[in-house]
């Protein structure tokens, strides 16, 4: 019974995993054994032992996604990973940054700012719904591709649309073309298997409080060893010296709680205890029942075959039109169901979450309150 292991309001069928996690017991009880550590004795945990325990930290979490160690850095959050990233390209007027049209908001402003700063374009790919086959997505987002393209920016699973996109035949692609790639992991550690050496993505950023379930606060990026120098930190700091290395440049950014980092080993054990594997492919059985169950409601088409190849444990369905505030409200205010209505494309969506901890129950009182919410 995984639902007693997380701290969330039994009382709230919570369908929205995808916005900001939820941490399990166990993990939350080391994220604050090492608040109070840190409490105990701040110089002697600083100054003497952090450094090594965030290494330790981070060759658990590099191992956990078949990175090599000296290339992972932590970030707080798969944002700042694309901030980095998007800084870190050496462009110029005219350059060209092509992505979907399915991209998460706040890091489409970072791109948006670093456009403004070197007059480089951000080019939004259409990309028809439903989708089809892999093979099909990539020749559509290809046709994007110009002699100008600098850079291809995808998220891994998309925000709006919750689709696995096949970036590791993009970053294939690219890679041959000599077109640099930043993939936005945020949905993807913990949900989808990762192996970052194979995937070969030039920067590659994740979250892992979101589905891997560690504290709020912890992500990373991985960045291929010819792209350290060009990373700047966005707080420069005591690592800023000559001998200075992505790790080392990055890691001590001033006075900061490290806490949730530190935690991040204990979320991946308590994964492989719990044998996420298993639990993945449980909540992906009732997030295709699911889907289909809203389906049938709405009569709307859904957006990508009932595959794990194009979702897992989230998706996203179309609604009739409605006013998403409205239904977002009274989803919760009356049913006490968490869930996101998300405004995409000119129409309104749904996009659920399964996680370990959600039931078929869960899944009969949104239908129920979907139904009639709608029907109002």
């Amino acid at each position: 019974d995984l639902r007693s292991q997380f701290l969330l309001d039994p009382e709230v069928v919570f369908l929205n995993h995808g916005s900001f996690g939820a941490c399990p017991q166990p993990v939350f009880d080391s994220y604050q054994a090492w608040q109070r550590e840190l409490e105990w004795q701040p110089v002697e945990f600083i100054g003497r032992r952090l450094d090594g325990l965030l290494d330790a930290a981070r060759a658990e979490l590099a191992a956990y996604v078949n990175a090599t160690v000296e290339d992972l850095i932590f970030v707080t959050n798969a944002t700042q990973g694309v901030n980095l990233a998007a800084r870190a390209v050496d462009l110029a007027p005219g350059d060209e940054i092509l992505t979907t049209d399915q991209e998460y908001g706040a890091c489409e402003r970072a791109w948006a700012y670093v456009c403004e700063q070197t007059g480089a374009k951000y080019i939004k790919q259409h990309q028809p719904l439903p989708v089809t086959t892999a093979a099909a997505w990539v020749e559509v987002f290809w046709a994007g591709v110009t002699p100008r393209t600098k850079v291809i920016y995808l998220s891994h699973i998309t925000s709006p649309t919750a689709l696995i996109l096949p970036v590791d035949m993009i970053c294939q692609r690219a890679r041959e073309a000599g077109i640099i790639t930043i993939v936005d992991g945020a949905h993807a550690p913990g949900h989808v298997p990762l192996d970052l050496k194979q995937l070969d993505a030039d920067f590659y950023t994740g979250n892992c409080h979101k589905w891997l379930s560690a504290p709020k606060g912890s992500g990373f990026l991985v960045v291929r060893p010819e792209h350290h120098a060009k990373i700047t930190p966005l707080v420069i700091s005591w690592g800023w010296t000559d001998d200075r290395t992505l790790v080392s440049a990055n890691q001590y950014q001033g006075t900061r709680d490290p806490a949730a980092f530190l935690a991040v080993p204990d979320a991946i054990r308590f994964q492989r205890d719990h044998d996420w594997d298993t639990v993945r492919a449980a909540c992906h059985d009732l997030a295709s029942e699911t889907r289909q169950r809203i389906a049938a409601l709405t009569g709307l088409p859904d957006l990508a075959p009932d595959s794990p190849a194009w979702y897992m444990q989230m998706f996203t369905a179309p609604l009739p039109p409605c006013d998403p505030d409205v239904v977002k409200r009274r989803l919760y205010d009356e049913f006490q169901v968490e869930v996101p209505i998300i405004p995409w494309n000119d129409a309104q969506h749904i996009r659920v979450s399964i996680q370990a901890y959600n039931t078929h129950e869960d899944a009969d009182r949104l239908i129920t309150a979907l139904e009639k919410v709608l029907a109002d």
